[in-house]
């Protein structure tokens, strides 16, 4: 067994309960099932599979026990754990108080703008893979961050910030 980290996106307490979440997962033969925040972040553990494959059967077992579905974009947790130590943010001068954060890209990379893309003091830094990795100062604008990435990469992205990731690498 592998253990793999689930992303899904537009999940609020509101809309779905995390127990609700856990417990689709086991139905559908997840095991280890474990939820991170109340924010749609869950790891379980899978025979080795495909993200692909593992988004399909996360969203599968949402719409047969939910009764609805949200996004999924799936990870090992190993992954995630290597995206840690390498620290991408490392070699980029923050503005005091940015907060950083990581947006996953389901499936295959495609190509892309040049990077770095700048915005109302959100900045995308640089992609690796299937990840993007941006930082934003708080303005009184609310989350332009989400309208700079969803402008430049679609609405096929979730993004979680640095620290959530940190917490998912770790469950």
């Amino acid at each position: 067994m592998k253990r793999y980290a689930a992303f899904l996106r537009g999940v609020t307490p509101m809309n779905l309960k995390m127990a609700d979440l856990q417990r689709s997962l086991e139905v559908a033969g997840f095991t280890g099932v474990k939820t991170v925040l109340s924010s749609g972040n869950v790891v379980f553990d899978a025979r080795p599979a495909s993200e692909a494959s593992l988004e399909h059967r996360v969203e599968a077992a949402m719409s047969k026990h939910l009764g609805r579905s949200f996004f999924t974009i799936v990870r090992p947790v190993e992954a995630l754990a290597a995206l840690l130590e390498a620290d991408p943010y490392s070699r980029f001068r923050l503005k005091p108080g940015s907060k950083r954060i990581v947006t996953f890209l389901r499936g295959a990379a495609k190509a892309g703008p040049t990077i770095p893309v700048e915005r109302d003091g959100a900045r995308i830094l640089c992609r690796r893979g299937g990840e993007i990795y941006s930082a934003y100062v708080s303005t009184p604008r609310g989350p332009v961050f989400m309208s700079l990435i969803e402008a430049t990469f679609g609405r096929e992205v979730t993004t979680r910030t640095w620290d959530t990731v940190a917490k998912v690498a770790k469950s």
